[in-house]
């Protein structure tokens, strides 16, 4: 195995919840590399350095673990919660819960699809938003939203001083969820949507439409990327296929590039202006009257000069 940073190690062995947490235990002088103390940004090779928390090696885990997790209302998208609440991690096994992590975050009233994984760099291309990941969203609100509302939802509303990325918003059939309609659920007048987003913004969607002046009355998530599963029990858990794994990372694809602004090409500098040639005066046309006159003249002048005497 090659080098790779020492954080990183730490998160995928399950000693750290990320690796911003591994960054802590470092900086905290708790972890060391073949005896020495470890500082940020030190690389390691788990099978051949003696890689220690707290003076215990830890063992790197060999196969990574990617599950689909159908998460019900009320509970909390994390590995632990200091309110005691229940998490995501409480719905898996106990033998199963070694250094998973839940990929991004649903609302603790929302429910629907999200993945957990032990996998870093597969959470961050799913999760991360400059990777261009789509979350698709089942959405029932108050009322029924004018085509005009919908645009500016779609060309995006700023929210706590920031423009949520366009979204693609399409209209759903009423009383037609993707799931069984469960009991306490009335028909009504509440119209549906599906909301397609790259971002995932906390409580997002229930402010956009609240922004517009219709409350988000239920929300679930019922697909990432190309992932769907309308059989999945709420609360079920389930381990994901080679090929979807490779389908999802396929469908994350690469980081989107930011578009640099076009320079503008500099002004050109005018060529300095030659003087203009100093043009001769124009001379008057001869007309027939004066050069009858002219010939007059020099006629007389002729008259006028005295003539030289012979010898």
């Amino acid at each position: 195995m090659s080098e790779e940073r020492l954080q990183k190690i730490l998160a995928r062995a399950g000693v750290a919840t990320s690796r911003r947490k591994a960054e802590e235990l470092i900086q905290e002088g708790r972890v060391t590399i073949n005896g020495k103390v470890a500082g940020l940004g030190e690389k390691a090779d788990p099978e051949r350095d003696a890689i220690k928390v707290d003076s215990r090696r830890i063992q790197p885990l060999q196969e990574h673990h990617y599950f689909l997790l159908n998460k019900p209302k009320g509970v909390m998208s994390t590995v632990t919660d200091p309110e005691g609440r229940r998490t995501v991690i409480d719905l898996v096994p106990p033998g199963m819960r070694k250094a998973l992590v839940p990929v991004g975050r649903l609302d603790f009233n929302t429910e629907g699809l999200l993945l957990l994984t032990d996998d870093g760099e597969f959470a961050q291309r799913v999760a991360h938003p400059r990777y261009g990941s789509v979350k698709t969203y089942e959405v029932k609100v108050k009322g029924t939203p004018t085509e005009a509302q919908l645009e500016r939802l779609r060309a995006g509303v700023v929210l706590d001083g920031q423009r949520t990325a366009p979204a693609r918003i399409t209209s759903r059939a009423p009383f037609k969820p993707a799931g069984a309609r469960r009991r306490g659920e009335p028909e009504s007048e509440n119209s549906w949507w599906i909301v397609e987003l790259t971002e995932g913004r906390t409580r997002q969607i229930r402010e956009m439409f609240f922004h517009i002046g219709h409350s988000v009355q239920k929300l679930r998530r019922i697909a990432i990327g190309p992932l769907r599963d309308r059989d999945l029990p709420v609360g079920a858990l389930r381990e994901l296929t080679g090929k979807e794994v490779q389908r999802l990372l396929k469908s994350a694809g690469r980081p989107a590039e930011k578009k640099q602004p076009a320079r503008k090409p500099a002004p050109k500098k005018p060529a300095p202006k030659k003087p203009a040639a100093k043009k001769a005066p124009a001379r008057p046309a001869v007309t027939p009257r004066r050069a009858a006159a002219r010939n007059v003249k020099r006629a007389a002048a002729r008259k006028a000069a005295p003539k030289s005497g012979r010898r």
